[in-house]
C-alpha cells in the first residue's frame, strides 16, 4: 500500500517541471458555506490539468528499453494531453486510444503535443480493449489513466501542496471518476493529519465509486450520462484500495449542481472550470453550512472545456 513517503518521491522527482499552480479563496463561497476554504486550481497546471502530475512522475520512471519503443494510454482527454507533453518532454512516442466522443478541444491540444490518436468506441471496455491490441502489436508500455502507483503518487502531489502551504485542513473534497486523484489526496492527506476528512464528489449519473464505496466491491461504469466527461471511467483496484482505506465519505451531484458550481468559479472567481473539474466545489456546496467553522480544501481537477460554441456564437452576432 502507498504512504505519504511514496507522494514525497514523486514531488522530488517532477517538482522542476511542473507549476505549483495557485491556492485561491472566495469570500463568497466562503459566506456560502460558513467555512474557511481553500481551492487548489489545477486548471493552471500544464496541459490544464492535475493529470500533468502523475504522467512526468511515470514516464520519468521508464527504462531505457521502455522509452524507445514508447507508450500508449487511454483517455477521454486530460491524461491523454498529459501523457503526451510528459512523453514530448522525454522523447518517447506516445500513442493514446481515445473515445470517439472526446472533447474536441482535448483531441486537439492532445495532437498538438505530438501524439499519435486511435479512436475508439464510447465504453471503458473499447478503450481498455483497443489499448491492449496496441501493446501486443507494439510492444508499447501501457500507461493506465489511474490505475497505476506511479500515476496515483503523481496526482497526490497537489494535495501535498496545498496541505504544506495553508496548513491542516479539517476537509479535503475531490472528484472521483477513476480515483487516482481521490487516492493520491486521500494518502496525502491522511498521511499529514489522520484525523483530516477526506470527501470524494461523484456525478449520480456515474455513481459507480459511491456504490462501489457502499458495497465495498467495484461495481463498472455502464453508459455514464454525465457532462463531466472525466469521470465517466470506473475505479481501478489499486485506487479502491486506496480509498477503501484512507477516504471518510463518497457524496454525490446532479448535472444541475455542477453547472451551478462551474457557473460560480466563473461568476465569482474568473475561473474557467471544466464539468470534472467544479465536482469537488458542487460537493462542499450539497454540504451547505454543515460543515460551518472548518478549514476546507478543494480541488480543482482540470479547466479544458470547449468553447468553442460560445465563441462561435459572439463571432456570429458581431459578423
Amino acid at each position: 500500500m502507498m504512504e505519504l513517503s511514496d507522494i514525497r518521491q514523486a514531488y522530488d522527482r517532477i517538482k522542476d517541471h511542473i507549476v505549483k499552480t495557485p491556492i485561491m479563496t472566495s469570500t463568497t463561497i466562503n459566506g456560502m458555506t460558513d467555512c474557511t476554504v481553500y481551492i487548489k486550481c489545477e486548471n493552471f497546471q500544464r496541459v490544464g490539468a492535475f493529470k500533468f502530475r502523475g504522467a512526468l512522475n511515470t514516464v520519468s520512471q521508464l527504462t531505457e528499453e521502455e522509452k524507445q519503443k514508447g507508450v500508449v494510454a487511454h483517455s477521454s482527454g486530460n491524461h491523454a494531453q498529459a501523457l503526451a507533453l510528459a512523453a514530448r518532454m522525454l522523447e518517447v512516442k506516445a500513442t493514446i486510444v481515445m473515445p470517439n466522443n472526446s472533447p474536441k478541444v482535448k483531441v486537439a491540444a492532445t495532437r498538438e503535443y505530438g501524439a499519435e490518436i486511435v479512436f475508439c468506441e464510447n465504453s471503458t471496455e473499447s478503450r481498455a480493449a483497443v489499448a491492449s491490441e496496441l501493446v501486443e502489436k507494439h510492444g508499447y508500455t501501457l500507461i493506465h489513466p489511474y490505475n497505476d502507483h506511479r500515476i496515483i503518487a503523481g496526482a497526490g502531489t497537489a494535495a501535498l501542496e496545498l496541505i504544506e502551504e495553508v496548513g491542516k485542513l479539517d476537509y479535503v473534497f475531490a472528484p472521483v471518476g477513476g480515483g487516482g486523484l481521490l487516492s493520491g489526496t486521500a494518502i496525502t492527506t491522511k498521511g499529514l493529519f489522520p484525523d483530516s476528512k477526506v470527501i470524494g464528489v461523484e456525478p449520480q449519473n456515474a455513481d459507480d465509486a459511491y456504490r462501489s464505496f457502499k458495497a465495498n466491491k467495484i461495481f463498472p461504469s455502464e453508459y455514464p450520462n454525465t457532462i463531466a466527461d472525466g469521470l465517466r471511467t470506473q475505479l481501478g483496484q489499486l485506487t479502491f484500495e486506496a480509498i477503501k482505506k484512507h477516504v471518510d465519505e463518497i457524496i454525490l451531484v446532479s448535472e444541475q449542481e455542477i453547472v451551478d458550481a462551474m457557473r460560480l468559479f466563473w461568476e465569482r472567481m474568473k475561473l474557467v472550470v471544466e464539468p470534472s473539474g467544479a465536482v469537488s466545489l458542487a460537493g462542499l456546496l450539497k454540504k451547505g453550512k454543515s460543515l460551518s467553522g472548518s478549514i476546507v480544501g478543494v480541488i480543482i481537477s482540470g479547466g479544458n472545456i470547449d468553447l468553442t460554441d460560445f465563441f462561435d456564437s459572439y463571432s456570429k452576432q458581431i459578423n
